[in-house]
């Protein structure tokens, strides 16, 4: 990790200083240190196993016994599958505390990788929703601390003046999308000829073949990486964040025997937890005694990035709950006289990413200093967010166009690109020293807030009544719309408490 001290420049703004870092003198990957191909491969293999698992796993809760799923409603799998979302990202959390304070970020991401793995063969072997509980508890705390540790990875390649660090973040994140390209496609093409346990398998050989790769290419990865943990906890410490962590599982336990805590609840209950968890983590980093006086700044500054990455992630993850429930009910999805699966959707997405991403990246690369600062990139990206809701909506009298669909998730890309790699590249740049991997964590937070909540309002929709559906994409499309607007009013604030950081 680069090693800052700032001194007051004319202005009262702080200077700083940066140590050279992997990037500076390696860049035989395209410009960038190989150890970004490695990360960026074990990535898309995650990404394969993880999208493809999720293409397959709403239709399996609510799919009738004779069609080979669990039989339960609508409502209860969007909720299973939004908490599930939440969940994933809640764990970052739990991942950036065991990087940061016990095993150090490369140790922390092997074991997550063989925890995904086992998550996989359990949906695949068990059966019925004992299988679906233990694989998807396991892949969302897998999933959750793989991914808070190889962003904080890719972040201390770079300085954090380099240019080229948001288009290493967008090179990282089209890796990613090849492998949601291309799990829910095999997934689904394998669960149409056989059932729904070999689409999961074919999920935990993806893994499986993640692991292997990262595993052989080690070495390229580990010269880039700070050894051990980068703030050691103390036995005490551990023993209040173990302590802490049962008394959450007994509370869990005592409410699903009591039946406080139900499926049709659970995307509600995963949304409030995760809410009370950031402003908890803001708290504890910003009450730090080890973050510097601009450090803090650069946290405040964060703060309404977060309010909005959030507003943007309850309307982007619903392309796996109320948009994957309108893809199997409501769209038309017949080609040349065949019905394609309903999950083939979820790839459009991934499709465009990889087309625009390298596009996005570039245009960053040329603009540098001219382009527009981060929060004006995160208000557009929830202008767009709704205006693809509201383009729903003249289309709902019958089966949705195929090509509406595709319209709608062009601008969910677009939208994509505006924010989520170049959040995560804020949430590095923005870091204190002490709170690196937490303070990506923090970001994820804002996607599992949103994820968990797509879960709570799919339960507003209803394919079968036009006008409910109708009021469903308007109201959510001019709330993200508003939303933009208002982060838009406030980003020259945020700039100035950013220090220097764009």
């Amino acid at each position: 990790m680069s090693e800052i001290t700032s001194t007051p420049d004319g202005a009262g703004a702080p200077i700083e200083e940066e140590k050279p870092t992997l990037a500076d003198r390696e860049r035989g990957f395209f410009g960038h240190p190989w150890g970004l191909a490695n990360l960026s491969a074990i990535e898309m293999w995650e990404r394969f196993s993880f999208y493809g698992m999720q293409a397959l796993v709403a239709y399996y809760i609510y799919y009738s016994v004779a069609d080979g799923g669990l039989g339960y409603s609508e409502s209860a799998a969007t909720s299973i599958v939004g908490a599930y979302g939440g969940l994933v990202y809640l764990s970052a959390i739990f991942g950036g505390w065991i990087s940061d304070r016990l095993f150090g970020a490369e140790r922390s991401l092997t074991g997550a990788a063989v925890l995904i793995m086992l998550g996989h063969i359990s949906l695949s072997l068990i059966p019925g929703m004992t299988g679906v509980g233990i694989g998807l508890i396991a892949i969302a705390l897998g999933s959750g601390t793989l991914k808070a540790t190889t962003s904080v990875v890719v972040g201390v390649m770079y300085r954090r003046s380099d240019m080229r660090r948001d288009a290493a973040f967008s090179i990282y994140y089209m890796g990613v999308n090849i492998g949601g390209l291309i799990g829910p496609l095999a997934t689904n093409a394998l669960w149409e000829g056989t059932n729904f346990h070999w689409g999961f398998a074919l999920a935990a050989f993806g893994m499986a073949a993640g692991l292997i790769q990262y595993l052989a290419l080690r070495g390229k990865t580990l010269s880039s990486i700070p050894k051990g943990a980068l703030n050691p906890a103390t036995p005490k410490h551990i023993s209040i964040v173990g302590g802490a962590a049962a008394i959450v599982v007994v509370i869990i336990v005592i409410s699903a025997l009591a039946g406080w805590l139900t499926f049709d609840n659970l995307a509600s209950v995963v949304t409030v937890v995760t809410i009370v968890a950031a402003i908890l983590l803001f708290g504890v980093i910003l009450s730090s005694k080890q973050i510097t006086a601009v450090e803090r700044s650069r946290v405040i500054a964060f703060i309404p990035m977060f309010l909005a990455s959030c507003g943007f992630w309850a309307l982007f993850q619903q392309q796996f709950t109320s948009i994957a429930v309108l893809a199997d009910q409501a769209l038309d999805r017949n080609v040349f006289g065949w019905d394609f699966p309903p999950g083939w959707v979820q790839s459009i997405n991934p499709l465009f990413i990889i087309i625009f991403a390298g596009v996005f990246s570039a245009m960053w690369l040329k603009l540098g200093d001219r382009q527009i600062a981060t929060p004006y990139k995160f208000a557009l990206s929830n202008v767009v967010m709704g205006i693809a809701f509201l383009v729903f909506i003249p289309f709902t009298d019958g089966m949705i166009p195929m090509l509406v669909m595709v319209v709608v998730l062009f601008l969910f890309t677009m939208a994509e690109l505006l924010l989520s790699p170049l959040g995560q590249s804020l949430a590095t740049k923005l870091a204190p020293a002490a709170f690196n991997s937490q303070m990506v964590a923090l970001f994820f937070l804002s996607v599992a807030i949103g994820s968990s909540a797509s879960g709570w309002l799919a339960g507003f929709y209803n394919p079968d009544d036009q006008a409910a559906t109708n009021q469903y994409f308007m109201w959510i499309g001019i709330a993200s719309i508003v939303l933009g607007i208002v982060i838009a009013l406030v980003a020259n604030p945020v700039v100035r408490l950013m220090k220097g950081v764009r």
